[in-house]
């Protein structure tokens, strides 16, 4: 028993960790947020000033601290267009500022009043919705350079009253209440995403060994008709090509397993780029690699290269993410019934880039923004919804972008950028396997 309970503390001890280091959010996903939140900050700030000023007058404000934030909050409406390491600088201080700085100054400095405390109570369930290593960095900073504000402005005494001291243990347990609401979220998604995979694999060997027998028969009828040596070559002909469909539709069958084997074990994999790679070569790999359920699908897909780029990042990533690019992009042409699909790789850019374009279906507006949530699929017997939040995943850890453009009915456009420090001008490789 005591045996058991060890192995079972270990397994969450690990879960935890695992848990901790994902719990970063996209740079996509974290714009928008920031974004949103300056949006709010750009109007409730001066809003608030109006209201606490002359509807229900507070013992001290400060329209300076305020148009500060505004400014601040100006900046994040453009978060969107900030580059990931710019971000996370911003970031760090727009949170210091609006939120520990401005809430804990304006707290003491209206000695602790009901309103105050509740507004600084506010501030902190915000900022910890935020990755926990950061929202603690910008709680730090924010608070420290309050105290030492008021101080300068003469109510440092006030800082060791009760009524400000008593507001500290509540403060504490709503961070450590929300940092273990997150962890927690964190590890029963890990442990779906744990359960999916061991499903697939178990999904995955029941099906191999029918289709291994099915293309063992096909293989051996094919060798009884050679030794018959049919005399009506008219009957002949159509047996063949129904035994070379049916052993094209199994090979393909193995292909689709070992993508969705190869989506479900990148999940619990390291994801940090160790390789420089040329994207030119990952696509052609990925073009021999995809099962086509046709030579007219395979004609289909046309590849424009203006200029070949080397990126960081881990081959068997990358096939995951452009396969799954390249399924939804060849599903979205079959469920219109019309269109193609072109792959552009563009490495003269300042941020080199890929693009999956398909003329199928296109992305309805409401769906758009969240097509790369985890577990969210539409249709919704589209899929697991794991591959398109697989991809978001590890083209973040590359400290890439991934986005998408689309109008309904018409186009879909998925763009992957880059960093540009591994980019290479090239653009004399030879195309394989374009059409």
């Amino acid at each position: 028993m005591e045996q058991q309970w060890q192995a079972s503390g270990a397994h969450w001890r690990r879960r935890l960790r695992h848990s901790l280091l994902q719990e970063r959010a996209s740079p996509q996903n974290l714009a928008a947020r920031v974004a949103l939140l300056a949006a709010v900050g750009t109007v409730t700030l001066p809003l608030y000033y109006l209201l606490w000023q002359f509807f229900f007058p507070q013992a001290y404000e400060n329209l300076s601290l305020r148009l500060t934030g505004v400014l601040i909050c100006v900046v994040g409406l453009f978060a969107r267009r900030l580059p990931p390491r710019w971000l996370s600088l911003y970031l760090l201080v727009a949170l210091s500022y609006v939120l520990p700085f401005f809430f804990t100054f304006m707290f003491v400095m209206n000695h602790a009043s009901p309103i105050w405390s509740e507004s600084l109570l506010i501030g902190l369930v915000v900022l910890f919705h935020f990755e926990t290593g950061l929202a603690c960095r910008a709680y730090l900073t924010g608070t420290i350079a309050a105290c030492l504000a008021v101080i300068l402005e003469g109510e440092g005494a006030f800082l060791l009253r009760s009524e400000m001291l008593q507001q500290l243990p509540v403060h504490w347990f709503t961070i450590a209440a929300l940092s273990v609401v997150k962890v927690g979220r964190k590890v029963l998604e890990q442990e779906k995403l744990a359960g999916m995979a061991a499903g697939l694999g178990s999904v995955a060997h029941e099906l191999r060994t029918p289709l291994t027998s099915v293309e063992a028969n096909v293989r051996g009828l094919r060798r009884l008709m050679a030794k018959a040596e049919c005399s009506n070559a008219a009957q002949a002909q159509p047996v063949q090509e129904a035994l070379s469909r049916i052993v094209f539709e199994v090979r393909h069958m193995h292909h689709m397993i070992d993508l969705f084997l190869l989506s479900a074990s990148a999940v619990n994999r390291k994801l940090a780029p160790n390789q420089a790679l040329s994207m030119l070569e990952m696509v052609n790999a990925v073009l021999k690699r995809y099962p086509f359920a046709s030579n007219a699908q395979r004609d289909s897909v046309t590849v424009d290269l203006r200029s070949d780029f080397q990126f960081a990042g881990q081959d068997e990533l990358c096939v995951v993410i452009l396969l799954n690019l390249l399924r939804n992009a060849l599903k979205a042409v079959q469920r219109a019934g019309k269109g193609r699909v072109r792959i552009i790789i563009d490495g003269a850019r300042p941020m080199p880039r890929l693009l999956v374009i398909d003329t199928g279906c296109g992305i309805a507006p409401d769906r758009l923004p969240r097509i790369f949530e985890r577990f969210y699929s539409y249709p919704v017997h589209n899929g697991s919804g794991i591959g398109l939040a697989l991809c978001r995943q590890i083209i973040d850890a590359w400290q890439a972008r991934i986005r998408c453009v689309s109008r309904e009915h018409a186009y879909a456009i998925f763009i992957l950028e880059f960093p540009c420090r591994y980019r290479s001008a090239s653009n004399s490789l030879p195309l394989q396997g374009d059409a």
